[in-house]
């Protein structure tokens, strides 16, 4: 919270003294010695790489803080300050080039339809949004983990039999190598369609049973059978779009205060970057709130799927002690940032489905039905 604060600090100041413009001065002067035809493009990458370069720079104190101090203070880091530091940069390199794009996207919608910008903003992101969940397994992670095929085939069987009988292809089962990173366990379901992986971290196969990576694996293999991917996709347009909408309104009537050209100066890209921030603010509670439920019902269907509660619960326990979750958050705590519910939930709404049976989550199919 302190990180996002400064951060929308540094975005009031930078409108509040004029910088903007200066800074898309300088972008326009230097992209003046480039053709003509790439004058938009290049101030719009210039002014967008340089401000959210700053923007991260003032916020690494508290990321430092965050991913690595802590992380180190309670044992769960296995990173030395100059890994944290490559992979900072890898992030910070390949987030600027999403964030420089998403900028040209926005300003050539603003330049091309002025009036209906918002619209199709919304409908390139959505477009970008899936393809990179379809492309992480391939680009993205492989950028900051190693990945290697499973060398134990009775586990590997089992867990492309419960894929099979879920409806849900994969291209296979892989270790993801975490230990280098963290000692935290981990696991996914990575990718859409051909691109669609089981993805089991290295420290959770050192530790964990074969019938608790199982319901493990169940639990993962509910989202795509209950479409939570493109539920997500679908929630995500709906905020980009009240995002994006806000933002025109917003910008219309800040141009003149600002000494802005017009609603297509790059120079408005803070007001579009504080809109953005403070709407992600608001609806924030509401998308975890729904992640909550999704992640219940997937807990659900993994029991039922399983019928294995005991593995359930003793997954639950040895995660929540090896990742030091907390057991009981205050509720604001969990309101605000709580995709998933709290261990001790989820541990005590299995103990519930095994008194209750099946019955108790009619969506969910039993063991024994083909899915």
């Amino acid at each position: 919270m302190a990180g996002t604060l400064v951060a929308g600090l540094v975005l009031v100041t930078v409108l509040a003294t004029g910088a903007t413009v200066t800074l898309r001065e300088w972008a326009s002067t230097v992209a003046g010695y480039l053709p003509a035809s790439f004058g938009d493009w290049a101030t719009v990458t210039l002014l967008s790489a340089t401000l959210i370069l700053v923007l991260e720079l003032v916020e690494l104190p508290s990321v430092f803080y965050q991913d690595f101090l802590l992380e180190h203070r309670y044992g769960l880091s296995t990173q030395s300050s100059g890994q944290w530091l490559a992979d900072q940069a890898k992030g910070v390199a390949l987030g600027t080039l999403i964030a420089v794009a998403g900028a040209n996207v926005v300003f050539l919608t603003l330049r091309s339809w002025p009036d209906r910008w918002w619209v199709i903003s919304t409908a390139a992101f959505t477009v970008a949004v899936a393809g990179l969940a379809r492309l992480a397994p391939l680009v993205l992670l492989p950028m900051f983990y190693r990945f290697a095929p499973i060398e134990r085939p009775e586990l590997v069987a089992r867990l492309l039999l419960l894929s099979a009988q879920a409806r849900t292809d994969v291209v296979g089962v892989f270790e993801w190598v975490v230990s280098g990173h963290t000692k935290k366990a981990n696991a996914a379901l990575a990718g859409m369609g051909r691109t669609r992986r089981i993805l089991l971290a290295d420290t959770l196969l050192a530790d964990y049973s074969e019938d608790e990576i199982e319901v493990i694996l169940a639990h993962e293999l509910a989202h795509h059978v209950h479409k939570d991917v493109w539920r997500g996709i679908a929630l995500q347009t709906v905020v980009l779009a009240g995002g994006f909408y806000l933002a025109a309104l917003v910008l219309r009537t800040m141009v003149e205060p600002l000494g802005l050209w017009g609603v297509a100066d790059p120079a408005g890209l803070p007001v579009l970057l504080i809109v953005g921030g403070v709407w992600s603010g608001v609806t924030l509670p509401l998308a975890n709130a729904l992640s909550r439920a999704q992640e219940r019902a997937a807990d659900q269907y993994a029991l039922a799927a399983t019928g294995n509660v005991e593995a359930f619960i003793s997954a639950m326990k040895r995660i929540s002690q090896q990742n030091l979750a907390e057991e009981y958050p205050s509720p604001m705590v969990r309101w605000l940032f709580y995709s998933h519910p709290p261990i001790r939930e989820r541990i005590e709404a299995a103990r519930a489905f095994e008194i209750g049976g099946s019955s108790c989550c009619a969506s969910s199919p039993s063991a024994s039905q083909p899915y």
